[in-house]
């Protein structure tokens, strides 16, 4: 009962905050071609490639990591100065063509909002 209710509200919730999910590869790289994506607290800065290659900082540290797209989700594993960051799928949302949204574990997990630079 409550995997259905949490089902149904998803979208409202989601609409209600602004952030529209993205659900497909092209539609993804419009947005953070060419451009950073920062959590400027946390001191991130990345850069997502056409190529499937993630790269930047974090807390003054180098992060790589590789991306694809599959079944509606952003899949990707990183490296963090030497720190293993495992595989995950995330759920992805934008808000007015400047914020992007990643909720680990296919949307039920923790998020973060970068901002697009």
């Amino acid at each position: 009962m409550r995997a259905l209710l949490f089902a149904l509200l998803l979208p409202t919730t989601a609409l209600a905050d602004g952030f529209v999910p993205i659900t497909d590869r092209e539609t993804f790289l419009s947005y953070v071609q060419d451009r950073d994506l920062r959590l400027g607290v946390l001191g991130i800065t990345l850069n997502v490639d056409p190529d499937g290659t993630i790269a930047g900082t974090a807390v003054r540290w180098e992060v790589t990591g590789t991306w694809d797209w599959k079944d509606g989700f952003f899949c990707r594993e990183m490296d963090w100065s030497g720190m293993p960051i495992d595989y995950n799928c995330q759920l992805v949302e934008v808000r007015d063509g400047s914020e992007m949204r990643f909720t680990v574990d296919q949307g039920a997990g923790d998020s973060a909002t970068f901002r697009l630079r």
